[in-house]
């Protein structure tokens, strides 16, 4: 798992900026997996663990959503988080022109633009979680309370249940 010394990104230079402890783990993306579930095994996590970043948007208004790699995002509970009446998610095609950050490396924290920012609620009682770190192959590994601190987030119910 371990890879050569990256140059740090912005995620990892805004915590380091915070005084925030966190972990880098490297995974090689030579296969093209980069679904969270493929993530998750590569770095040796639970799914449940390992969250992934997702930006949505209502009108000229993003938003971002952390939740679990192996879950979807309830798009109503997404919006209701986010104080609108709708929200759908952001084209791929405009990702990095909206964050900074491509599919794959696309990182709560360190986008070019600070967007309000949710964390799915389940992710609270975790003792660490894993998140992109910035860069396609680096996830970052930090207690749950310390990402919401760095990305003014707040914790929600986000994700769809199997049960609906």
């Amino acid at each position: 798992m371990s890879a050569p010394k990256a140059h740090k990104t912005n995620a990892m230079r805004m915590l380091e900026d915070l005084g925030i402890a966190y972990e880098i783990l490297h995974y090689d993306n030579e296969d093209g997996q980069i679904h969270g579930s493929a993530v998750a095994e590569k770095i040796g996590l639970a799914p449940e663990t390992v969250f992934k970043t997702l930006v949505a948007h209502a009108g000229q208004n993003g938003f971002v959503f952390v939740i679990p790699v192996g879950e979807e995002l309830d798009l109503k509970k997404a919006a209701r988080a986010a104080g609108e009446k709708k929200i759908e998610m952001l084209p791929l095609k405009d990702l990095q022109k909206w964050t900074g950050y491509v599919r794959g490396g696309c990182s709560p924290i360190g986008m070019k633009k600070h967007f309000p920012t949710f964390i799915n609620a389940a992710g609270e009682s975790l003792e660490q979680i894993a998140v992109s770190a910035g860069k396609i192959g680096m996830q970052m590994v930090l207690a749950p309370a310390k990402l919401a601190d760095a990305a003014k987030a707040s914790f929600a119910d986000l994700v769809k249940r199997a049960d609906k």
